[in-house]
């Protein structure tokens, strides 16, 4: 679908959040205000243009550290925004997550009235996110921000939550995280996998022109341009759970592994079956230019070596076919560990809240983000496998299979716990830099 011309990218007016990928290692904070006080909304977002990099600018002035700002519909009608322009935006981000909960799986426990306030409510307006290499840097580029939002009585902070890398450089189910990530027109920064063309601008940045041809952007432009939508997450994992089913399931040490990772699709250490089919090779997961080389279609139809219902197949079926155009439905996807590991070898939770902060970057919330989580991560229609869920996020109530394609005989396990509960979410926009200044100037 992609054409030849590539799309000149406005990099100085998009957030740096938006297109580069965080540093390894890394530590970060979330941070949710409420706006009372419209006027001192307005000031926030003039402050926080003098605060946020850009896309442009390759070192900050706190080197691999950057801040970015982010507001809900809830936030823009804070600031004074008309309901007109309001009205332009995407109907899911003016419903807010909370609201298409049911759609997304988001039901039970992990429903809304479980998730921890104030997510998911119409009290979070803005929501400031600081990224860094280490804490002490985190800190500083948090104190860079302070005067922007400090001393503003009509601007309250109300939840925080700060993240980390873990020392294995993986999420707590012990999985090397945010390895795939697609190619943008424009963006000067490589896919992960150099056999997939770069996505259209307009896939991920508002304002440009998308695989379909066609430009998504709010109104007025100087409100839209260059900005994205994003999605914000809270999901808790249940890593005891998750290592019980495994070690209940397996025959040995050795099958343990393998079954995590044909759950999975990669090795612990990021290997991707793909290239690596009978055993793990710690070398290829931590070389950033082979360990995504490779296509589904192409070299394993029918997921005898990467499962179709596994779960990195599932987020990303790259050439696969399957139902949906997966060059319509990619995502910039990246992820922050939360919370203390659970020591090695222990099979049950202890209570104490660990997890992942998920957030999703792209232009089109309806068919990349909710897409993805309704169509293929809690169905199985899209390969063929009814309405078998995701292993490892889907929401299951104990009673979900998965599938592992073998000869002569399939693999097939019952008995699916709910290993991931939503614990809070937020649809936002991340306005452009002249967008911040264009919220500072409204008037009532």
């Amino acid at each position: 679908m992609s054409g030849k011309t590539p799309t000149a990218l406005q990099l100085d007016d998009i957030q740096r959040a938006v297109l580069s990928p965080r540093p390894t290692p890394y530590a970060a904070t979330y941070l949710a205000f409420r706006v009372d006080d419209p006027a001192h909304g307005r000031e926030l977002m003039r402050r926080a243009s003098a605060v946020v990099t850009s896309a442009a600018e390759p070192v900050s002035p706190l080197g691999s550290t950057w801040v970015s700002v982010a507001l809900t519909c809830h936030g823009l009608r804070a600031l004074g925004v008309p309901e007109p322009a309001l009205e332009t935006f995407a109907w899911e981000f003016r419903q807010g997550m909370a609201a298409r909960a049911k759609a997304l799986g988001d039901v039970g426990e992990s429903g809304p009235e479980n998730w921890d306030a104030p997510l998911g409510t119409s009290a979070v307006h803005v929501v400031l996110l600081a990224v860094a290499p280490d804490a002490t840097q985190l800190e500083a580029a948090i104190d860079r921000a302070r005067p922007a939002y400090e001393q503003l009585a009509g601007v309250t902070a109300i939840w925080r939550q700060d993240c980390h890398t873990l020392p294995t450089e993986a999420e707590h189910f012990g999985y090397r995280d945010g390895i795939s990530q697609p190619g943008i027109e424009g963006s000067g920064i490589a896919g992960s996998n150099p056999l997939q063309e770069p996505s259209k601008a307009g896939e991920f940045v508002l304002g440009y022109p998308d695989e379909l041809g066609g430009v998504q952007s709010p109104q007025p432009a100087e409100l839209g341009h260059n900005g994205s939508y994003v999605a914000i997450r809270k999901l808790h994992q249940r890593v005891g759970a998750f290592r019980r089913y495994l070690r209940d399931n397996a025959t040995s040490p050795d099958d343990e592994e393998l079954l995590a990772a044909k759950i999975m699709g990669r090795w612990r250490s990021g290997a991707p079956l793909a290239l690596s089919p009978h055993h793990d090779d710690p070398a290829l997961g931590a070389d950033p230019d082979r360990r995504n080389a490779f296509l589904y279609q192409r070299d394993d139809p029918a997921g005898f070596t990467t499962p179709g219902g596994c779960h990195i197949r599932r987020a990303n079926p790259r050439d696969a076919t399957v139902a949906g155009e997966p060059r319509l439905h990619r995502m910039i996807r990246r992820g922050g560990v939360y919370g203390p590991p659970l020591p090695d070898g222990v099979l049950e939770d202890d209570g104490t809240d660990r997890g992942l902060m998920f957030t999703f970057v792209g232009a089109h919330l309806g068919r990349q983000f909710e897409f993805v989580q309704t169509q293929w991560m809690n169905d199985g229609v899209f390969f063929g496998a009814n309405d078998a869920r995701d292993p490892v996020t889907g929401n299951h109530d104990g009673t979900g299979t998965v599938t592992i394609p073998r000869r002569p005989l399939r693999r097939r396990l019952s008995g699916l716990p709910r290993f991931v509960v939503t614990r809070g979410g937020e649809y936002c926009f991340i306005p452009g830099l002249n967008a911040l200044r264009w919220l500072g100037a409204l008037t009532d």
